[in-house]
Formats: C-alpha cells, structure tokens, sequence
C-alpha cells in the first residue's frame, strides 16, 4: 500500500516544472528525439512549458496559441484586472480551442501528447492542460478498391480514426449514437473507438467487447484491425472470418441501424462489424444500389459463384473417377485423353498456381498487373495444355472456380473456401463419392458449429430463421424490411417507429 501510495505521488505532476521537464526528458526522449517539440515562455513572470510531436500537430493552430499566450503579457487589462497569481485560470481563457482538458498525472500528460495533442505545464501548479491539435497524416476519403458499385457514394474510410467517426457521424445523425476510445498496447497506444447505438445494440454485446478490448495485454498492435480480431474472437485454426470487414461508411452505418456494434482501429481504414454470420460475408451494397428484382438476381448469381467456387471440382472430380454415374447426355464431361499427369495434381497444381497469380497481381505496380495477367493466362496456359501438363478441361473449370472465388464479396471467405475446396479435392480423389459426400457434410458441420460472439455461424439456416432466410435469398424492399434482425438481440426492434404494423 504504502509502495503504491508512493508510486501515485511519483507520477503526479510537479510544481516545480524542472522536475516536470526532468521527467520528460527521460520518459519521452526531449532533447534527443527531434520530433518532440518543446517551448518555454515567461507569463506574468511565471514560466510555462509547451509539449507537443512536431508531426502529428496543426503547426498554424500552435502559432495562434503561442500569440494569445504571449499576448497576456502585453495587455493591461489582464494584468491589472485579474489577480496574478492564478496563473491557471489566466492562460485557460486564452487558449482559443474547443477542445481543452485538464490532467494531473504526468502519464496521461505523456499518453496524450504522444496521440499528438499538446501539453501545457505551469509554475506552481498541480495540473497541466492538454490542447486537442492532432492532425494525422493520411490520404483523403476514396472509395476502397475491394467494395465498389456502379451507383453509390465515392468516399471509404481511410487511416485517420477521427475523419472515420465524422464519416459515420454524417450518416446517422443521432444522438443516441456513441463513439467510445480506449488504448490498447502498452507501448503502441493505439485508440480504439467502439460505436453503437446506444437505444438499439444489445448492452451485453457491447460490454463484451469493452471488456475483451480492455483485458488485452501486448506491446502494440501494429497491424491493427486484424491483431484485435484475433484478441477479440480467438479464432485459432479456423480458416473462416468470424467478424466482418468494410471500407463503406454507407454499410457500416447500415449496420449500425441494425443493432451491429463496430471497432474502428487507428491506422486501420477497416472497421470491424460484429456480430456477423456467414451470409453477411456473401451480401454487397451493389445489391441494394439496384431495384430489389435486379439486386436479387445479382445476389443469385453471386451465390452460384461462390457454391462454384467450393464444391464444382470436387464434383467434376467425382464424375471423371466414376464415369458410371453421368447420364448419357453428360457423356461429354472429362478429359478426352489420359493425360502424363494424375487428373488430381492436375487441380491441386492448377488451382495453386491461381494463387500464384494471384499473389503476383498484388506485388505487381498496377501498370504491369494487367500485362503480366495477360501473358500468364494465355500464354502460360495454353502452353502447359499443349505439353501436357494440364488438359483443358482442367483449365476451365479452375478458371470458373477462380471467378466465383474473385465474385466472393468478402476477401477472408474466398481464401477459407479455397483452402476448403482444395480439402475436398483430396478427401474426394481418396475415397471417391462417399469422400465427396463426407467432405461436404463436414464442411457444413464445421460451419453450424462455428460462433462468432455467440453468435451461430450459419444463423438463420441454422437455427432456422424462415422470415430471415427469406431476406438472405431475396432482395428485400427497404420499406417492407422493417424488423431488425434478431441476431444482434436489439433493444428496439422496430427500424419504422412510425409506421403502422
């Protein structure tokens, strides 16, 4: 007790601004990393000290504030009006800011001039004032590469948390709405904002993750949104997300109105959507940019690519295996010849080298990307079918795989069904039909198994949810969805106050 007493009284903050500038000289390096900036003036004949990181603060801001400050000693009225010694009150009612707070403890001083804010420490007293004039370095709001639509807003969030919550502020313009910071990372800091709506998300949701967030213990999160994923849904070996990306602010405001609760991470332009379900990772706002028909046969057609894309080669595989099950007007289906190499490394190697496409795409600059994808499909293809490498069969139907993994919205889903397709391949290449039938059994057991939050996987196929599966199949009308879904527990479940039932 008496230890942690001492402790306290170490870390509040001096009167004598020689111990204060001691102690940031050895805590934060002033004097010896360039980037911290540091300023002392004489004020009424009483000295204060400025703190401040040269990068991550407004530099006309801080040349206004140092002109009303040192203006105090060059107005009469202050010096003869007020009373001298009550230096704190004197310099607060100058600093022309909106967003101006007390500390008292030389760790918050520390931990909010490291977020890029301004310390002001002053003779004689106990508290120092912290000045809001951050201002991060980053790019302007575009639209994000993985989420576009034809009709549709431009503007994605980017790396600066605050223009994230003013662009989410933009769209939900209520008051009920909560963005709450906390920092994670014993030497990163990094903020965190959760946001809710505070008459609408379920409380125990939001406490949950509150309390994940704040038992985490690491040095920093460096690679932001994904670190806390991880922390926040321990997810292990389980290759399928089990929490939602979007670089929108129009479908996180969405689902916001929904009762969902989103994590912004700082130098992230993700936010986090939980709770979510396996066919939230299947939806895309260009759906519900069209007419509900048009929106719907797009979502359709959506679905067939994404089935493609796990199950059509393992069951392309099954019928070249076993012959005997195709009907005579599928006879056509297998390869003609008998290649030099076993049907099964032929889509193992082909479905790889996808990947390999893949993978070069994104290191590649984009004037290249488009010419190395060129040289690879054609030539590269054509030649390892005229070598015998790869029959053509083959070819095709990996390349339509590919298209349904490239049709899947969500990234993270079209690398777990990759590597799940690629399972099936060899179960099925082993143990023929009834491997084909095992695997794809297993694959939907491992799915109705999974919870994200406690939330089912598979939620509203199983359990089955009919009024909500309608919706997952249909492109709904905005006007005739007017329940939340029950999923995320809302507390107001009604979307249309004001209509009638």
């Amino acid at each position: 007790m008496k230890k942690q007493k001492e402790q306290k009284k170490k870390n509040t903050i001096s009167k004598d601004l020689l111990d204060n500038q001691h102690f940031m000289e050895e805590k934060v390096g002033v004097g010896t990393s360039f980037d911290v900036g540091f300023r002392e003036l004489d004020i009424l004949k009483k000295k204060i000290q400025l703190y401040y990181l040269t990068g991550l603060c407004e530099t006309p801001t801080i040349v206004e504030l140092l002109k009303k400050l040192t203006d105090i000693n060059e107005t009469s009225s202050v010096t003869t009006g007020r009373n001298k010694s009550n230096i704190s009150e004197i310099i607060g009612s100058h600093l022309v800011h909106q967003q101006v707070t007390k500390v008292s403890t030389m760790d918050e001083a520390i931990d909010q001039m490291l977020s890029g804010l301004i310390v002001i420490f002053m003779d004689n007293e106990s508290e120092a004032y912290v000045v809001d004039v951050r201002t991060y370095p980053g790019r302007t709001p575009e639209e994000p590469d993985t989420e576009k639509v034809v009709r549709g807003s431009r503007d994605g969030f980017t790396e600066n948390i605050i223009e994230n919550t003013a662009l989410t502020r933009r769209r939900i313009r209520d008051e009920r709405l909560r963005h709450e910071m906390i920092k994670v990372g014993e030497r990163s800091k990094t903020d965190i904002c959760i946001s809710y709506l505070q008459d609408v998300a379920d409380h125990g949701l939001v406490k949950l993750i509150k309390d994940e967030l704040k038992h985490i213990e690491i040095d920093g999160i460096s690679m932001a949104d994904k670190t806390i994923e991880e922390f926040l849904v321990k997810q292990g070996f389980n290759p399928f997300p089990l929490v939602r990306y979007t670089e929108r602010p129009d479908v996180a405001s969405t689902h916001l109105l929904e009762g969902h609760v989103l994590i912004m991470v700082d130098t992230s332009p993700s936010m986090i959507i939980t709770p979510t379900t396996f066919f939230h990772h299947v939806q895309h706002a260009e759906e519900y940019r069209q007419a509900p028909a048009i929106g719907t046969f797009v979502r359709w057609v959506r679905f067939l690519g994404i089935f493609a894309s796990v199950f059509l080669l393992p069951f392309w595989l099954v019928l070249v295996m076993e012959p005997e099950y195709l009907p005579s007007f599928l006879q056509f289906i297998g390869p003609n010849e008998e290649g030099n190499v076993p049907i099964v490394l032929q889509l193992i190697v082909a479905d790889i080298g996808i990947e390999f496409l893949r993978m070069a795409a994104i290191h590649t600059p984009t004037p290249l990307s488009t010419a190395m994808g060129l040289i690879a499909a054609v030539l590269i293809g054509q030649i390892a079918i005229d070598v015998g490498l790869f029959s053509a069969e083959v070819i095709l139907y990996v390349s339509i795989c590919a298209i349904g993994s490239f049709a899947t919205p969500s990234y993270e889903l079209s690398i777990a069904n990759k590597l799940s397709r690629m399972i099936l391949i060899i179960v099925t290449s082993i143990f023929g039909l009834k491997g084909m039938v095992i695997g794809f059994t297993v694959y939907i057991l491992a799915l109705s198994l999974t919870k994200s939050l406690n939330t089912p996987y598979l939620w509203p196929f199983i359990p089955f949810n009919a009024k909500a599966m309608q919706q997952i199949i249909f492109r709904v009308s905005v006007p005739l969805t007017k329940d939340r879904p029950s999923i995320v527990h809302p507390r107001n479940n009604y979307k249309q106050p004001k209509a009638k039932r």
